[in-house]
C-alpha cells in the first residue's frame, strides 16, 4: 500500500460527520446524496475540500457509476481495488471501439463453405452464426474464436440416405438452440450444449414458409400451409407441440415474443392480418385491413412494429409503420408515409423509443416514437434497402445491391461501405463486432457448376459471409492469420485499414 493510499484510508476511518454549508451529515448519509451524482459532478465536488475530496472518491460511488453505465455488470465491489481508474479504462476502451467503428479499423474475414454450395439463409447471435445451403448442410461459425471454430451440423439418420438432400430454407440460432427448416417440410433441433446430432424433429406435410425461434428460451415455431405449430419442451425437457393454430392465409412473417414468462407468444402476418397467436388460448387478430398487406414485421417484448402497403396517392393512403401494443391489441401510433413499401424494420435492436426501417424508395429512416417523427432519412441503396439494424450512435444498413453501409446517425454521414455481389439478407452487430450476409435470390443458378455432379458452386453464385472484428483487444495484426498479414510498409492507396497481404511482403 502506497503513502497516500494509506493517508486516504486513515482519512476515511477518522471521518464521521461531513460538513454540508451550515450542518454536519453522517458519512452514510452524505454517501446518499452522492449517489445521485454523475462523473463530472463528483470531479467538482473533488475540489471542495479535503473532506469531500475522500467522500466523492468512494469505492461505491464509483462501482455504482460503472453499473449505472454498463460497464463489467458481472463484478462486485471487492474484484476491484479502484473503481474509478476501472471506469476511466473502460470509456477509453469505448472510444477507440467507435474510432476503430469509424475508421474501419479491424480484421475482416469471409466466412465460406465451399461444399454447401450455394447460401440459402443465415442467422446469428451473439457472435455465433448459423448457415444453411443447398446441399442441406447446416454449419455454425463462432467469430469469438481466433480461428472461427465452423462444426457442420449432422441431420437426421434418415435423411443421411445417398442421393441429393433437400435445401435448407431457414435458419436460426439463440444462445442454447439452433434449428433449420428444410424444403420438404423437416424442421431439425440443435442443442449448442450437447453437440451436432439433432435432440428434436418434427416434419410438416407442406413447404414451410416462416420459422422463428424464441431469443432466450426453448420455442420454436413455424408456418406451413394453413398452420403455425409451436414446438417447446416440458419441464422433464420432452419436446411435444405446444400450440397449434389455423389460420385464414399464408403466413408471410413469424416472429416469437422474446422475454414472454410462461407459454411462448407468436406474432404472424399473413398477407394483410397479423395475428397474436398464445398458447393455451385461440389466436386473436391484431391487426386486418383488406388490400393492405404487411411487408415487414419485428417485435419486442411489449410491442409489434409493421409495414402496411398502402391503397396509393389516390386515396391518400400511402405506405406506414404501425406498432402495436401487445398488452391492450391496440394502435400505438402510426408514423412514416411513404411512396416505396416498408421492406424492413428494426425494433427489437434499436434503442428505446427508437425504430429504424429501410425503404424501397432507397432510403433508411430513423423514428422517434414518443413524437412519431422521423429523426433522420438517408438516401442508402439504389435498388432499395434489404435489412437494417441501430445502436444510439450508429446505423448499418444492406441493399438489394449488395452493399453494406455504416452511417454515423447524430451527423447523418457515411462512414464507410464494402460491396458483395449479392443482396444483404442478413446484418447483426454488437459493440465489437459486425455479421453480414449477402444470399444469392437465385438458389440453382444456370451454370453454377461445371458437371451435375460436381461438388461445389462457383463462387459468383455461393453467397458470401463476413464478419468484421473492431475490438480494442484484437486489431487486425493480432487477429489475421500470419499468412494473410502484410509487411509492406508503404501505403500507395487506401487500403481500408484492413491487414490484407500486398504483392511486395517479404517471403519467408
Amino acid at each position: 500500500m502506497t503513502r497516500k493510499m494509506w493517508y486516504m484510508d486513515l482519512l476515511i476511518n477518522e471521518i464521521n460527520e461531513v460538513p454540508f454549508f451550515d450542518i454536519q451529515l453522517p458519512y452514510e448519509l452524505a454517501l446518499k446524496i452522492f449517489q445521485y451524482l454523475g462523473r463530472t459532478e463528483l470531479g467538482r465536488c473533488a475540489q471542495v475540500s479535503r473532506t469531500w475530496k475522500v467522500l466523492a472518491e468512494d469505492e461505491v460511488l464509483w462501482y455504482s457509476l460503472c453499473q449505472r453505465e454498463g460497464y463489467l455488470p458481472d463484478t462486485s465491489i471487492s474484484d476491484c481495488s479502484c473503481w474509478k481508474l476501472a471506469l476511466q479504462d473502460c470509456r477509453a476502451k469505448e472510444r477507440t471501439l467507435r474510432t476503430n467503428w469509424k475508421n474501419r479499423i479491424g480484421a475482416v474475414s469471409q466466412l465460406q463453405y465451399e461444399l454447401g454450395k450455394v447460401l440459402c439463409d443465415v442467422h446469428s447471435c451473439d457472435g455465433v452464426a448459423i448457415a444453411g445451403y443447398t446441399s442441406g448442410d447446416v454449419r455454425l461459425w463462432d467469430t469469438r474464436t481466433w480461428d472461427y471454430t465452423a462444426p457442420i451440423l449432422e441431420p437426421t439418420c434418415g435423411s443421411a440416405d445417398p442421393g441429393p438432400q433437400p435445401h435448407v430454407s431457414f435458419v436460426r440460432i439463440n444462445s442454447s438452440l439452433a434449428v433449420a427448416a428444410y424444403e420438404d417440410g423437416t424442421v431439425n433441433v440443435w442443442s449448442l450444449m450437447i453437440g451436432r446430432e439433432p435432440i428434436h424433429h418434427y416434419q410438416h406435410n407442406q413447404r414451410i414458409q416462416a420459422l422463428a425461434l424464441g431469443l432466450r428460451g426453448a420455442a420454436v415455431a413455424t408456418a406451413s400451409g394453413f398452420e403455425v405449430k409451436v414446438e417447446s419442451p416440458d419441464d422433464r425437457g420432452y419436446w411435444q407441440t405446444t400450440a397449434q393454430f389455423e389460420i385464414q392465409k399464408l403466413v408471410n412473417f413469424l416472429h416469437m415474443v422474446p422475454g414472454g414468462v410462461g407459454k411462448p407468444v407468436t406474432i404472424a402476418a399473413a398477407e394483410d392480418i397479423v395475428y397474436l397467436l398464445k398458447a393455451e388460448e385461440p389466436g386473436r387478430v391484431l391487426h386486418s385491413v383488406y388490400g393492405q398487406p404487411v411487408t415487414c414485421l419485428d417485435v419486442s417484448a411489449s410491442e409489434a412494429a409493421f409495414g402496411v402497403k398502402g391503397f396509393g396517392w389516390l386515396l391518400n393512403e400511402t405506405n406506414k409503420i404501425l406498432l402495436y401494443s401487445l398488452e391492450t391489441g391496440q394502435c400505438v401510433t402510426k408514423i412514416g408515409s411513404s411512396l416505396g413499401d416498408f421492406s424492413c424494420v428494426n425494433l427489437q435492436d434499436s434503442p428505446p423509443w427508437m425504430l429504424a426501417t429501410g425503404n424501397k424508395d432507397r432510403r433508411v429512416r430513423v423514428y422517434d416514437l414518443r413524437r412519431s417523427t422521423s429523426l433522420c432519412s438517408l438516401y442508402a441503396h439504389h435498388l432499395g434497402v434489404s435489412a437494417v439494424q441501430m445502436d444510439d450512435w450508429k446505423i448499418v444498413s444492406g441493399g438489394e445491391e449488395g452493399l453494406v453501409c455504416v452511417w454515423d446517425q447524430r451527423m447523418g454521414t457515411k462512414l464507410w461501405e464494402m460491396h458483395a455481389r449479392h443482396p444483404v439478407r442478413h446484418i447483426w452487430f454488437n459493440t465489437h463486432s459486425l455479421i453480414t450476409a449477402n444470399i444469392p435470390d437465385e438458389k440453382s443458378p444456370r451454370g453454377a457448376s461445371i458437371m451435375d455432379d460436381d461438388l461445389t458452386a462457383h463462387r459468383r453464385h455461393r453467397g458470401i459471409i463476413y464478419a468484421y472484428e473492431f475490438s480494442v483487444d484484437q486489431l487486425a495484426r493480432e487477429s489475421t492469420l500470419p499468412i494473410c498479414r502484410s509487411s509492406y510498409d508503404e501505403v500507395t492507396g487506401y487500403n481500408y485499414n484492413i491487414g490484407l497481404a500486398v504483392p511486395y511482403d517479404n517471403i519467408r
